[in-house]
């Protein structure tokens, strides 16, 4: 079974929480044919104002003196009504409230006297515009729904699931976005199995939307290409570094950089190696201690230019032994803030809970975050990804 975690099933999804009951690990893509983006349901309280108000328009009626032509506040039910609901439920009600006002009329026998008949034709003319409004509003909110789902279609396409086991590491992953029901963002990661080892990358592009989007794929494009061809990790970042300034050309966007962290895993010598883009320091939970692994520091890909021509990426490499659990996570996380303002303690949180501990595995760790964080953070504001690997029981 997949490892590789999404957010939780959100509440609006019919039969969200028996699902994360039935299926609490969820692949990336099984969960994207089930929970594709669906249009937020109206609250239930606006769903009911319409019947609450005609409710309270009676009360009046029945509590205040003839005199009080109550039933002109009918008017209003139409666009009470367009809030909530399609053109033909709209055009319903609007009859309803219009025979309403004349049997309250006919009460006091007032049924033809030039003002109910005005009110009549005002609650006519407002339903009329509140049945075009509420048809324009269904065609939006379709046309939203359709683009949202091409776009989320290709991020699924892009952030392929990652199995339980990838060659000689076992992995668990987790993609949570800032706005729940959407899954366009710049997040990105990968890993692969290759002559040289299991190669990863995890990743971060500047901005978001379909560009962000476009940003991703070639950079996942190239990895997925450079991480099998011979040459060691300096020499595939160079290569993602020219792909995404041509990217940075083609758009154009002379801003345009991410920050990514690629790592190269090989059994035989039970060592990992490095290079930084200016991400998020991996953290390694190793014999009951929690660490971030810090190494040189490089610009973030897409800016290589500005660096001095004689500096490159440099790799760095630390001991990777069975047991142990890496951990890979975009800004997203290190920066979500609780409600004084502090940032996520990551690696304060990971040591009370793992330190002193046997060692964890990968989706252990993983679940531990995606439960965590919903508890620390105020709200996300930008994106999360999260890739963690460990040694397999035969290697390290």
């Amino acid at each position: 079974m997949h490892t590789s975690r999404r957010w939780p099933v959100p509440r609006w999804v019919p039969g969200g929480r028996a699902a994360r009951r039935r299926h609490p690990d969820v692949s990336l893509v099984a969960a994207g044919d089930e929970l594709g983006f669906t249009p937020v349901e109206p609250p239930v309280w606006l769903r009911w104002l319409p019947f609450g108000y005609v409710a309270f328009v009676l009360l009046l009626e029945a509590t205040l003196q003839e005199e009080w032509a109550v039933s002109f506040f009918l008017i209003a039910l139409p666009p009470i009504v367009a809030c909530a609901y399609g053109p033909a439920v709209v055009a319903a009600l609007t009859v309803a409230a219009i025979l309403l006002e004349g049997f309250l009329a006919a009460q006091a026998d007032h049924l033809w006297e030039n003002h109910h008949v005005t009110a009549d034709m005002a609650t006519a003319l407002v339903g009329i515009l509140s049945t075009v409004l509420a048809a324009s509003r269904v065609r939006q909110t379709r046309s939203l729904v359709h683009a949202n789902s091409v776009a989320e279609a290709l991020m699924r396409t892009l952030l392929r699931p990652v199995p339980h086991q990838v060659g000689q590491v076992l992995a668990a992953s987790l993609y949570r976005p800032s706005e729940v029901g959407t899954m366009v963002g710049g997040d990105l990661f990968d890993i692969r199995v290759t002559d040289c080892g299991e190669r990863a990358i995890i990743g971060d592009v500047r901005g978001k939307g379909l560009q962000a989007v476009r940003a991703v794929a070639a950079i996942l494009g190239s990895f997925r290409e450079a991480a099998y061809e011979a040459g060691d990790l300096p020499t595939v970042a160079a290569r993602l570094e020219r792909r995404l300034v041509r990217e940075a050309r083609e758009i154009p966007d002379e801003e345009l950089f991410a920050t990514a962290l690629l790592m190269e895993y090989d059994s035989l010598t039970g060592r990992v190696t490095f290079t930084n883009h200016g991400h998020v320091e991996p953290v390694l939970i190793s014999r009951g201690e929690v660490s971030a692994l810090a190494g040189p520091p490089v610009l973030p890909l897409g800016l290589g230019g500005l660096a001095v021509p004689a500096e490159g990426p440099v790799a760095w490499s630390h001991r990777f032994a069975r047991g142990d659990v890496l951990l890979l996570v975009t800004d997203g996380l290190a920066e979500a803030r609780d409600h004084d303002g502090a940032f996520y303690p990551l690696v304060d949180r990971l040591r009370q809970r793992f330190a002193g501990r046997p060692a964890p595995g990968p989706a252990e760790v993983v679940d531990f975050l995606n439960c965590d964080l919903p508890r620390f953070a105020r709200g996300l504001h930008d994106d999360v990804a999260i890739l963690a690997i460990a040694p397999h029981c035969g290697s390290g």
